[in-house]
This record gives C-alpha cells, structure tokens and sequence, in this order.
C-alpha cells in the first residue's frame, strides 16, 4: 500500500517489510510473521484517501485474467487457497479433469506437473529472484524458468512459453529462453569464479539475532574481530551487515558471510562460537551458524 500524498507504506510492526493485501480476506497481512490488519481507507500518517495498492500478486493477476477472458474458468493457487488439508490435490485434479481452462499460481506449479493439453505458459515478472542479494539467484532463475517451460507442449502437441522481464538480455533469462544447459554453466562458473563463490570458495554463514538492535550488533562485531585474529587470506570475511530483511518477529538479524578454500583453524573457531552462544542467549541473543548455505539473505 502506498500513499500518494506523503509516500508512506504500509510495513508490519514485527518485521521490516511492507504488508501485503489479501482481497479475498479483505485485510493487509505479513507473509513473515502472519499479522493481519483491516485494509485501511485512508493514509494512516497523513489521513489522504489518495492511497494505491501496488504489485502484481496472484489474486491481482486473477482479476486482470478475468477482465480479459470473462469467459474462460480460472483455477487459482497460492498460499492462500492450499490451506486446507487436500486442497492443493483437489485443485490440480480439477485442472487435469479439464474442469478449468488456466491454472494460475505461485512458483508450486512449476515443478513436477505434467498437464498433456496445457500448451502455453506464461510466467510474470519473471526476474524477480535476479534482484535478491544471493549469490545462486541466477541458477534458481534459470532452473524455474525451464522447468516451468517443460510444463508447456507434450505428446503430439506443441507448447508456447511467454516470459514478462525487465531483463530481457541478462544471461539466466536468454540461456533458459533457448533451454541452454550448457552455456548457462560456463557463463554461470565464470561469474563464481570472479566473486569467490562455490563451487570455487566454500562458505559459511554465522547469524546473529536479538530483540535490541545494538546488541545484534555489537555481538557480530565480536565474532568478526575474533574470525580476523585467527583467519588469513585467501579467507574472505563479509560483513556484519544487516540482512535483507532487518527484522522478523521482532528480532534483528546481522550476518556474516566467511569464504574460504582450506581453513584448518575455522573448524575449532566455530565450535568456540556456538559455545559462547549458549552463554549469548540468556543475553538475549541467538548465534545460527550455517554451513554451505543454499541462500544468503
């Protein structure tokens, strides 16, 4: 939601992220911690009624459809309508029985579903991963990308992929447009390689969280000191840095990524870390230490 009288957006008291609007619920709820609250009429900082609700979500995307094709039958899913027990099942087993025309929904219908007649797919806002400060962002895109592209055209038929991007020339895209395995590897290695990340560096991600920000702070700044009187180069050591998502449930996260090749002193200083975390929680504060983490965020 954003007002277009004073910008303000509408973010969750919990966490460090704006809310989203659920119309069929008919409220505004965090997709982290679940808060909900009533769809407001007016801004709640400056009481404007100029407010706009902004994004493409899937229920967004419904009603577009809709308009378009009021004549074709839209079967939606999402977090939302697989809820229930069997829902996400009883869903599918309506498309595959030809009791919908289009099947619309999050990344869960990419994978794994094979419908003979669908012969065209199309996938919104396809880069949206590209922008996430992780360094496999281009691989999870890519893969997404062909495999939802698999969905389309099987047995005798011919399927038709249609792909909406910001980034039209950026290399995950064009290489997945033409399913090119191969060239996405070398290019993808080449990119690794210059910024030190697997498979070439190996990674480990120390977390630090705390109800008080300066104390998530203060304690990453600890560690790093401590990972730098131990560890030399080619040992790289990023951060502490706020996450991306600076606060969840009322906690703060700061990270700190270490890359390295051979370390034989980061084992023992690791296990020194989650000893003293034990003494860090009856302050308050969690230390997670994640070992070749699939995503770094």
């Amino acid at each position: 939601m954003l007002c277009r009288n004073c910008g303000f957006v509408l973010k969750c008291p919990n966490c460090d992220i704006s809310l989203t609007l659920h119309k069929d619920t008919q409220q505004m709820q965090c997709h982290y911690c679940g808060h909900k609250e009533p769809i407001p009429r007016r801004c709640p900082n400056c009481q404007s009624e100029k407010i706009r609700f902004l994004g493409t979500g899937t229920q967004k995307v419904q009603e577009e459809l809709e308009n378009l094709l009021p004549e074709a039958k839209i079967l939606r899913m999402d977090v939302d309508t697989t809820r229930r027990k069997g829902s996400y099942k009883k869903i599918l087993d309506s498309f595959g029985d030809h009791q919908a025309d289009i099947l619309l929904g999050t990344q869960m219908i990419a994978k794994g579903l094979d419908f003979p007649n669908v012969t065209l797919v199309g996938v919104i806002n396809a880069d949206t991963a590209l922008s996430l400060p992780d360094f496999n962002s281009s691989e999870k895109t890519f893969d997404l990308l062909t495999q939802v592209s698999g969905r389309a055209g099987r047995a005798e038929k011919t399927g038709r992929v249609m792909i909406q991007t910001y980034n039209p020339d950026n290399y995950a895209i064009k290489l997945a447009q033409s399913q090119d395995y191969e060239s996405f590897y070398q290019k993808e290695m080449r990119v690794r390689f210059q910024g030190n990340y697997p498979p070439f560096f190996y990674t480990t991600l120390i977390t630090i969280t705390s109800k008080n920000e300066q104390s998530a702070a203060k304690e990453a700044f600890v560690i790093k000191r401590k990972l730098m009187r131990h560890l030399h180069a080619p040992t790289i050591i990023l951060g502490p840095t706020p996450s991306s998502v600076a606060k969840i449930k009322n906690q703060y996260y700061y990270q700190i990524l270490v890359k390295y090749k051979h370390e034989p002193k980061l084992h023992d200083l690791l296990h020194q870390i989650q000893d003293d975390a034990q003494l860090a929680q009856k302050r308050g504060l969690n230390i997670y230490i994640d070992n070749e983490p699939e995503r770094i965020m």
